[in-house]
């Protein structure tokens, strides 16, 4: 699957630019003109990179990222601005941004720094080899062993895990979870789908499932995986 892009721009020139040399270069580019808009498309799906114009007429780009790490904090983010004082960028970089580029800028140039983004963002399938307690997890053959016994997982309920794992110690909302594993898919806000797919890893994983070790549930919150 190509790596999807949310591209937040007030300038409508620069959007579709950007929509049609990304595109190019095999990514999926979704733009939006607002920050409204920006977060209609979030609360539907997660990107896997998000390109924010530092000025827009419905949010302030510095602010707004403070505001997307507490919510996506393994999401890369690139700043565009036409600002390039190096106290700009600073502020910047200080936000939660994974780089600045400055307009006006090279198609080659924002490429390379995008997948130098997505390069330092690991993601969990491409570690070959997790271990935590008596989990060991082989990415490669997706192989799940407990106490040195396999373990059969859903293609849902390892991704899931893997997820969890990856952000273990972080408490992920059932919201972020769903971008994240279902976001080709449309869950209602309501749907149990989420508690159900905790409840039978935890089954799998845990060896008291009413007393969960390492899949803990946040009350109000959502769940948190501990080492």
């Amino acid at each position: 699957m190509n790596n999807r892009i949310l591209a937040v721009d007030d300038d409508a020139d620069i959007l579709k630019v950007l929509k049609a040399n990304l595109e190019l270069h095999d990514y999926e580019v979704i733009t939006a003109d607002t920050w409204q808009k920006a977060q209609d498309v979030l609360s539907l799906l997660q990107p896997d990179l998000i390109l924010l114009d530092i000025m827009l007429p419905d949010g302030d780009g510095i602010e707004i990222c403070r505001d997307l790490r507490k919510e996506l904090a393994d999401v890369p983010l690139i700043m565009l601005t036409a600002r390039d004082k190096i106290s700009d960028k600073v502020m910047g970089l200080e936000s939660g941004a994974d780089d600045y580029v400055v307009k006006p800028f090279e198609t080659l140039e924002l490429v390379a720094r995008i997948k130098a983004c997505l390069r330092r963002i690991k993601s969990p399938e491409e570690e070959e080899q997790i271990e935590i307690g008596n989990i060991k997890i082989n990415n490669k053959k997706r192989l799940v062993t407990v106490s040195g016994k396999k373990v059969d997982l859903t293609p849902k309920e390892y991704n899931l895990l893997c997820y969890l794992i990856h952000n273990r110690d972080e408490v992920l909302s059932r919201d972020a979870i769903r971008k994240k594993i279902w976001k080709d898919s449309h869950i209602y806000s309501w749907s149990r789908v989420i508690d159900v797919h905790i409840q039978h890893l935890r089954q799998k994983i845990e060896k008291d499932p009413s007393n969960p070790k390492y899949i803990m549930t946040v009350s109000g919150a959502g769940y948190r995986f501990m080492d």
